[in-house]
């Protein structure tokens, strides 16, 4: 077992064990990470405040009133405090249904007992996160929902853990996702697939303002709500400009087995029989611990270097599903999906078979073509709004607008239009603390508990 050594006054040899050294490094860490939160949450309080000031400056009101606002403030201020000291777990929520499965764990419906309200439970096994090295991929989704407080994107209400899993309680989105979407309807219509695509470039262009790259952009990841408008989630892949997590979670597929992924679809058949063998396929896909590389951009799989333009490369991928069934690239292997995307200039084919307009065919060779010239590298949102195939779009509005097709949400715990999941338990998975093993995962996932300021208000 190796040791460390230093010398006392007497310049004597002391040793120090591996177990000693790893209790002075956590109790360090624990330290910093006790003041740095500190020192935010004094940060926070203090942009709270002055954000209340401007706006009490833009108001009529009299001081009276003023101050009225000022003391409110000051008692959310105080309840907020008050909720970060509770110790919130598993028992202060009631499960519903489960609602999605993945590798790591599975989204349950659940309710929160003292006020009613519904949340999408997210539940990822710790061990699985340590052994498949995922614990920078769900510190990442963790960060970005923590950051990105936005229209388009997933909110977050609390995260917390306990010895066995991570929790994240995210707002539920009863409208499901655009991957079930997709296999209801086949196809969209070319009116239906502006309305989409226009609602994903607007959340992937307010996630690249934020400095974040998402990366992993398709179907799965669209989630639709009440009124069927969309919100970005699974941040597990976000790489950013301001953070930096792991990047090598894609590897050259060049090199990867048969048995590394699920088949997708063959490669000489026609578009209809294509597009069965791909949704036949397409549930077990989702549910892979790799997932699909149908959406990857080139630049992605070569691993040497990428920039935001890479999630402008799968939208123009998720276009080509909606209008055709299938994604342009699927292969029955991965190998042959990497060597697809590689030579994207002689893949990249429209078949005659399913006719689209010259204008959404252009749009989708503007997306997936090379990084430095594709539509939204240079400008963002701003190259695509002069696209003559989204001519019509009211792009400051159009959540607001009525969505391409319409949700039917009969109550706030309506499931609907979410998968049966009758192989996983609805009790939340725990396990016995294991032998020696919780301190260290733990310690792995410090610092990961949050609750938003506004949950007060919004409960």
């Amino acid at each position: 077992m190796m040791s460390s050594r230093t010398q006392d006054a007497d310049g004597a040899s002391i040793r120090f064990s591996d177990h000693t050294l790893d209790k002075a490094t956590k109790a360090k860490v624990t330290l910093e990470n006790y003041y740095s939160n500190l020192v935010t949450q004094y940060g926070e309080r203090k942009q709270r405040l002055a954000k209340l000031e401007a706006q009490l400056k833009d108001e009529s009101l009299s001081e009276a009133q003023r101050q009225e606002k000022r003391l409110q403030h000051a008692q959310k201020e105080t309840e907020y405090l008050r909720l970060k000291r509770l110790r919130l777990g598993v028992e202060d929520f009631e499960a519903l249904k489960v609602i999605g499965r993945g590798a790591f764990g599975e989204v349950r419906l659940v309710q929160k007992k003292d006020t009613g309200h519904v949340y999408a439970m997210k539940v990822l096994r710790k061990a699985d996160m340590l052994e498949k090295e995922q614990v920078a991929h769900v510190r990442a989704e963790r960060d970005v929902l923590v950051e990105a407080d936005h229209q388009w994107v997933v909110k977050m209400y609390y995260s917390f853990q306990d010895q066995v899993n991570l929790y994240l309680i995210m707002e539920f989105l009863p409208g499901g996702d655009m991957m079930t979407l997709l296999m209801k309807k086949d196809t969209l219509s070319e009116e239906g697939t502006q309305f989409y695509i226009s609602e994903t470039a607007l959340a992937i262009d307010s996630i690249h303002k934020l400095g974040f790259i998402h990366r992993d952009i398709k179907p799965d990841n669209l989630l639709l709500d009440a009124r069927g408008h969309l919100k970005l989630s699974d941040f597990g892949l976000c790489t950013g400009l301001k953070k930096s997590h792991r990047t090598d979670f894609y590897r050259d597929l060049s090199q990867a087995k048969p048995s590394d992924f699920i088949g997708t679809c063959a490669s000489p058949m026609d578009s209809k029989r294509r597009a069965e063998s791909w949704k036949r396929n397409r549930r077990a896909l989702a549910y892979s611990t790799v997932g699909t590389p149908d959406y990857i951009a080139p630049e992605v799989f070569l691993q040497t270097g990428y920039g935001p333009a890479c999630d402008w490369w799968s939208l123009g991928v998720i276009m080509y599903e909606m209008l055709m069934g299938y994604p342009p690239f699927c292969s029955d292997n991965p190998q042959d999906t990497y060597r697809k995307v590689m030579n994207w200039r002689e893949t990249l084919i429209f078949p005659p078979e399913i006719p689209i307009s010259e204008e959404a065919k252009e749009t989708i060779i503007n997306f997936c073509c090379e990084a430095d010239r594709r539509l939204g590298s240079q400008r963002g949102l701003e190259d695509l709004k002069s696209v003559p195939f989204f001519r019509g779009v009211d792009w400051e509005h159009i959540r607001e607008r009525p969505a391409a097709i319409p949700v039917e949400v009969r109550s706030i715990d309506d499931t609907s239009n979410f998968d049966e999941f009758p192989d996983v338990s609805l009790e939340i998975p725990s396990a016995p603390i294991p032998q020696g093993g919780e301190i260290a995962k733990d310690w792995v996932f410090i610092n990961y508990t949050y609750k938003r300021f506004e949950v007060r208000n919004l409960e």
